[in-house]
């Protein structure tokens, strides 16, 4: 028997809280691929980790988000717990992959290539295995063109993303970069769900239509994409971006006389992510009679 679906239950509610929670893990995860490159050798490992649990955490909660306004009339939905999280460390760790090549290779052509297609195929297979992890009585299937179609649109996004996390400089622009993924991801998943179906068991208990309660799953990532804000919000260079003396268009720097190098500065904020740029500081000349 086919099993009448219903992804919407709670109107728009469920679908913009996703589009949301997928914006805020990509602007976090963006942010501090961005910021890695900017600092250290010794912190870029930590920037990139933070990076990936961001973006991992924001897809998978966008994910569990959306399944909360999923439903199947007649039956009752519940969750394989180890499966369910199974499907988070996925997402960290192949997003995690794809981000570390990128942000240790840069920008080429073959670590785009490379990490992005990493990086989408670890967001479907965390798609996929949160769906495997549902329990009812019937069985799901798939339609074989769509399930590809949300494939590439994963691989896609996933690429565009890490180009942006190199390339794009400056917040709004890495804001906007941000929504865009969102768009991708949460366009992924809906095209993943419209290539599902659901054949009930003859014998399958009757049941309301709802799912088992999502909101306990969801604190965990949820708090920690709320600590990651926090310490992005903290950091000067990742609100302001990079320094006005480093940009070679900024006031100043059109004015220096060619073959004059810039002068390398520190700001006044300071950061102790780059302890380099404490010893850049220029000297004050020293007082008459302390030669």
């Amino acid at each position: 028997m086919q099993g009448t679906i219903d992804g919407f239950s709670y109107g728009a509610v469920t679908p913009v809280a996703a589009f949301l929670m997928a914006c805020l893990g990509a602007a976090l995860g963006l942010r501090c691929t961005n910021r890695s490159l900017r600092t250290e050798r010794s912190f870029k490992a930590g920037w990139l980790a933070l990076g990936a649990t961001s973006i991992g955490s924001g897809i998978w909660t966008m994910h569990f988000i959306a399944m909360m306004g999923f439903s199947v009339d007649g039956v009752t939905i519940g969750y394989d717990m180890p499966i369910t999280f199974a499907s988070l460390g996925v997402a960290v760790a192949m997003v995690g992959v794809g981000i570390f090549i990128v942000g240790y290779r840069g920008a080429t052509r073959m670590a785009l290539v490379t990490g992005g297609t990493i990086t989408g195929l670890g967001v479907a297979t965390m798609h996929y295995l949160g769906m495997a992890g549902m329990r009812l009585d019937g069985q799901f299937e798939y339609e074989t063109v769509t399930v590809a179609l949300s494939v590439v649109i994963a691989v896609v996004a996933a690429t565009t993303a890490l180009w942006a996390a190199v390339s794009v400089h400056g917040f709004l622009p890495s804001l906007g970069a941000s929504v865009v993924m969102g768009v991708a991801v949460s366009g992924m998943h809906y095209t993943g769900m419209a290539a599902l179906s659901v054949h009930l068991h003859p014998d399958a208990v009757a049941g309301d239509g709802s799912s088992a309660p999502l909101v306990p799953l969801l604190i965990g990532p949820a708090c920690f994409l709320i600590l990651a804000a926090v310490v992005v919000m903290f950091d000067p260079l990742m609100v302001m971006g990079t320094p006005d003396w480093n940009d070679p268009g900024a006031p100043g720097g059109a004015d220096r006389k060619p073959g004059i190098p810039a002068q390398r500065q520190v700001p006044r904020f300071g950061t102790h992510a780059d302890p380099a740029s404490f010893h850049s500081r220029p000297r004050d000349p020293a007082p008459p009679g302390e030669w």
